[in-house]
């Protein structure tokens, strides 16, 4: 099995192309991301961040360049590829957590299981142990607005890590919360991404946080150091 999750390719990217007032937002960025890696990315914002994980997570494309998952190439596949292997393998959180309101804790965990095929006794039961795991055993019928921020991200975690990915791409996933709660929601995180030996790319302003990760990237003038 590939050892590199996650290798970026001298990735370029710009906005309002040939126009006078062209953004050019990455210029040939490179990574690679080994298994079991987890690595801050750290930049201002507006510099390219959320732009680097959304080529990352093949969400957008690249001008130039390449994107590798576990080895295999990215650019060129069909749309339904696309889909097809951030379902299985790619893991997204966000500064909110975009939990399903009308849905509970675990209901918000299983539906992505469902729609990899899972069953629902095994979706059932993987959103349990996922939910023990960061401390919400007793949150696990309740809906997003019975929680409070910090439990809704934890539950966010936990359902982009449902389906097993290799790689988990997350954008500013504290930022929305207190720095007592960031902490708590924070070492969930990494508890959780250890225990799973996945690899993370993990984009934060907190350099604190940053500098529990295993290194740290950051994104100046569209390079990364």
């Amino acid at each position: 099995m590939n050892d590199t999750v996650l290798s970026l390719q001298t990735l370029s990217k710009g906005y309002n192309h040939g126009k006078p007032n062209e953004i050019r937002v990455l210029r040939e960025a490179s990574l690679d991301l080994q298994r079991g890696e987890v690595v801050a990315l750290v930049a201002p914002s507006g510099s390219g961040k959320s732009t680097l994980l959304h080529i990352a997570g093949l969400l957008d494309q690249a001008d130039s360049g390449t994107v590798r998952i576990e080895g295999a190439q990215m650019t060129g596949l069909s749309d339904r590829a696309r889909t097809a292997i951030r379902r299985d393998k790619v893991g997204f959180v966000y500064q909110f957590h975009h939990l399903l309101p009308e849905f509970t804790a675990a209901e918000n965990i299983v539906l992505p299981q469902l729609a990899a095929g899972k069953s629902r006794k095994a979706a059932e039961a993987r959103a349990a142990e996922l939910l023990a795991r960061v401390g919400l055993s007793d949150r696990v019928s309740h809906r997003p607005a019975e929680m409070s921020g910090g439990e809704q991200q934890r539950v966010a975690f936990c359902r982009a890590l449902a389906n097993g990915p290799a790689l988990l791409l997350a954008d500013e996933p504290t930022g929305n919360l207190d720095p007592v709660t960031s902490d708590t929601v924070f070492g969930a995180l990494m508890a959780l991404v250890r225990e799973t030996g996945l690899s993370a790319l993990i984009a934060t302003h907190n350099l604190e946080l940053a500098g529990r990760m295993d290194r740290i990237l950051r994104l100046d003038n569209g390079a990364l150091a």
